[in-house]
């Protein structure tokens, strides 16, 4: 594991021999340098890293002790047994991590690393839901702050959000904050779903009005650029293309996918699968990192943008939250011990 090699040449030429085709020759160099550097620190400072799936190449290859996805980081940041995380990913993610690890040191290398999704709910948005519809119990995407968790009934993954939704066995559910992720799970569940109009405390809804699922009007600045259009010009030129979907992405986009699934969930369908072409509709440099897994694949490339929040995850300021203990992510421990109730219930069900 390249986690654990602190001599250059070592990590040089394991960072080549993956990322060859994806990442320039001198910034492989220049990142092996910097990757040598973090893995003695790390060591030193009895740290684990944690790494996304929307890291860049040169540093989801090379220094995270752990990658995957939301749930999986959610779960490998449990069974820690290091004094501190360094979580490469978006601040809600650090805050789970510190909602699990109410002890540990949680290190967030950049502080403008947040989320649109989480950006566009708020605590007092999820009480006001839960006014207007008493009783009903609320799912919440872990893409939230902790005090949006800690309002919540249980918290949920694009992993596990359908199994979440069928384990509460209830006749409507609140699911926040993904409108496009809600969308899906509807259609996939068999749930007629109504969008409140924002404005808490004044959500307004015709009382009358027939739901199963009450959702919210929160989108994934990345994902919804995909468009329908975007598919059908990719499969004029490539009818045998596979193409994987976000569930963060539109129903209407899902729907004319092939496989809609977690970011786990779509590395595994290019591992396993024998189509010629691949094309995945999420962020570019999972991708990359895809790619960079499997070299024999025919992956397609549909980069419209890079999440802004993920790209200012850097080897640089990784380096730096490690030797100046930046950016420490703290939760209340009133806000955290609720939060924390709602993330153990999706890390049980899995």
């Amino acid at each position: 594991m390249l986690s654990q090699v602190t001599n250059f040449d070592e990590m040089y030429a394991g960072m080549k021999e993956k990322l060859a085709n994806v990442v320039p020759d001198a910034e492989l160099y220049y990142k092996a340098e910097l990757a040598v550097e973090i893995n003695k620190l790390k060591k030193e400072r009895n740290a684990v890293i944690l790494g996304h799936n929307y890291m860049e190449p040169a540093l989801f290859n090379s220094i995270p002790d752990f990658v995957g996805d939301s749930l999986e980081l959610s779960r490998k940041a449990a069974q820690t047994d290091k004094d501190i995380i360094v979580f490469c990913g978006v601040k809600f993610m650090g805050e789970t991590a510190k909602i699990l690890n109410p002890t540990k040191k949680v290190l967030l290398p950049s502080n403008r690393a947040g989320c649109s999704l989480a950006e566009s709910i708020t605590a007092a948005d999820v009480r006001a839901l839960k006014e207007k519809f008493p009783g009903v119990p609320v799912v919440t995407y872990v893409n939230t702050y902790a005090d949006v968790k800690a309002e919540s009934d249980i918290c949920c993954t694009s992993g596990n959000a359908k199994m979440v939704v069928e384990s509460l066995n209830t006749d409507s559910i609140i699911f926040i904050p993904d409108e496009y992720l809600a969308g899906n799970i509807a259609r996939e569940t068999g749930k007629h779903i109504i969008f409140p109009k924002r404005g808490a405390p004044n959500l307004e809804f015709a009382a009358d009005l027939d739901y199963q699922m009450i959702g919210w009007t929160g989108r994934c600045e990345v994902h919804e650029k995909f468009t329908l259009n975007d598919i059908e010009t990719v499969r004029a030129q490539f009818p045998e293309v596979a193409i994987l979907a976000h569930p963060e992405c539109s129903p209407e986009v899902t729907a004319a996918s092939d496989f809609s699934g977690s970011t786990t969930a779509m590395i595994k369908f290019v591992q396993d699968s024998k189509a010629p072409q691949y094309l995945v509709l999420t962020e570019c440099s999972m991708g990359d990192n895809i790619a960079a897994a499997n070299p024999e694949k025919d992956m397609l490339r549909l980069c419209m943008v890079r999440c802004p929040h993920m790209n200012t995850i850097t080897m640089e300021d990784t380096l730096n939250a490690l030797k100046l203990d930046r950016y420490i992510i703290d939760v209340p421990e009133d806000i955290r011990i609720r939060a924390a109730r709602s993330v153990q219930r999706m890390i049980e069900i899995g």
